[in-house]
């Protein structure tokens, strides 16, 4: 099942007199990479949490949002570390007669002094409910978010089906179009050869002629491969695995006999539908981007 890269999804749970909310927010990106943005309290958990959201994403940058409301959780005491004050304390009076300093020791003087001070959380009740809450919503809100990405996805694949229809269009009248080409040039060869020249025309050398331009022209091959690929594009849409590397692949395989096909093909027709091939193959790279 074809997903998108990019999607929203939330969770909120409450415990009592706690409320626990996870969001998550999916972009494009190569691989799998998972940000999340949570209350240093929590730290320990965001293993977990990863652990959790990727069982149902594998690729995209992941941005997540953890928000823990509720009274009581951590309790903060404000601590003074006396003996170190002490010491501060008695040696700017030391410096301050050692060098005859008139200005008085006063509090703005202690309070620049960060080391002196400490705030403690402790924790006032267990966090253990509030910890499987905070699991238990990162793994709604992936699931929420797989949803969101599966019904994008579904959109983008009715959108590449229609590019990958048009594509095989255009190659089968290619098909049809490229054995004229040899064709024409027999011809135009041939009348040039006869204004410029009032005797009998060497059938053979002419033959030979037109033998080395089919030979150079010939993009049989390449059409084969074209539609090959076409095929390996569809049936790569049903597959249920992250496939969004595998269709950049085929594309870029695509693009690459598309413009062997343009360097062959020695034909203004084949020419123009060469551009328009490379116009629905840029909008189909632009697609397959988003896919995971």
């Amino acid at each position: 099942m074809i997903k998108s890269m990019t999607g929203y999804g939330s969770s909120s749970k409450e415990a009592g007199s706690f409320q626990v909310t996870v969001e998550l927010k999916a972009v494009n990106h190569r691989f799998c990479e998972i940000n999340l943005r949570i209350p240093r309290s929590f730290l320990h958990l965001e293993d977990q949490m990863k652990k959790r959201i990727q069982r149902f994403i594998h690729r995209g940058r992941i941005e997540g949002f953890v928000n823990i409301e509720g009274e009581g959780l951590l309790v903060k005491n404000f601590k003074v570390d006396w003996m170190l004050l002490d010491q501060y304390v008695d040696a700017l009076r030391e410096i301050k007669n050692h060098y005859s300093i008139q200005e008085q020791v006063n509090l703005s003087h202690l309070l620049k002094q960060e080391e002196i001070f400490q705030i403690q959380e402790k924790e006032e009740r267990s966090l253990a409910e509030v910890e499987e809450l905070l699991l238990s919503c990162a793994e709604e809100a992936a699931q929420a978010l797989l949803s969101m990405r599966r019904l994008e996805g579904e959109e983008l694949k009715n959108v590449l089906i229609q590019y990958i229809n048009e594509l095989q269009q255009m190659v089968n009248s290619l098909e049809i179009r490229a054995p004229l080409v040899t064709r024409h040039y027999k011809e135009r060869l041939e009348k040039r050869i006869r204004e410029l020249y009032t005797g009998p025309v060497d059938e053979n050398r002419l033959l030979q002629e037109v033998a080395i331009f089919s030979d150079k022209a010939d993009i049989s091959e390449e059409l084969t491969r074209l539609s090959s690929h076409c095929s390996q594009f569809l049936q790569s849409l049903e597959i249920k695995e992250p496939v969004g590397r595998k269709l950049d692949f085929l594309i870029q395989e695509m693009n690459r006999e598309i413009n062997t096909i343009g360097s062959k093909a020695n034909d203004q027709q084949i020419a123009q539908d060469v551009v328009e091939l490379k116009t629905i193959l840029e909008k189909m790279r632009e697609q397959v981007q988003n896919i995971e």
